[in-house]
């Protein structure tokens, strides 16, 4: 079932989120709609906490159709880095919760993360390039942490005044 996903400003998005304690049948449906959601926003990474559920657990597909990969969706619950590199890489990022806002992030180029897969078994893998900045970019909202976060203090009100006019407008259309 796809779910409605959370505008910033909201104080969800800025709260850390709790482990998840087990892997109950309610948290696998919870990450089907994650993935659901995520492809039909389009998207690469989808956090718990943009669809307001404050748990840790991220999906994220970062495979490109239009080089002719095959989907490769992954749910991480209760995913950590675990290393990472020193060598940086930056990519013009965006998000879900702020929609048509992107800017260039720096962050580093490879990271070893773990986390527990849909059988409650215990993964470690090591991502690179983009993969690696979209886990990142997730885990980072499990943290309360958005990408404008990394920005420039004028920059990122700016970003927040336009989200806020966003959702005025689409308040309005509700209506």
């Amino acid at each position: 079932m796809k779910r409605s996903i959370i505008i910033h400003p909201d104080p969800r998005l800025k709260k850390v989120c709790d482990a998840v304690p087990d892997l109950s049948d309610e948290l696998h449906v919870l990450a089907d709609d994650m993935l659901e959601t995520m492809y039909d926003a389009p998207g690469i990474g989808l956090a718990a906490p943009q669809i307001g559920v404050l748990s840790r657990l991220i999906v994220l597909d970062c495979a490109k159709s239009d080089n002719g990969e095959d989907a490769r969706p992954l749910v991480m619950f209760n995913p950590r880095v675990i290393a990472s590199s020193d060598e940086q890489n930056v990519y013009e990022e965006g998000c879900l919760s702020i929609p048509e806002q992107y800017a260039e992030v720096e962050r580093p180029r490879v990271v070893d993360v773990e986390w527990l897969d849909r059988d409650g078994m215990l993964r470690t893998e090591t991502f690179d390039g983009l993969w690696a900045t979209c886990v990142q970019h997730e885990i980072d909202h499990l943290d309360g942490k958005l990408f404008i976060d990394y920005l420039k203090p004028l920059r990122r009100q700016m970003i927040t005044r336009k989200m806020v006019k966003l959702k005025k407008e689409r308040a309005r259309e509700k209506a």
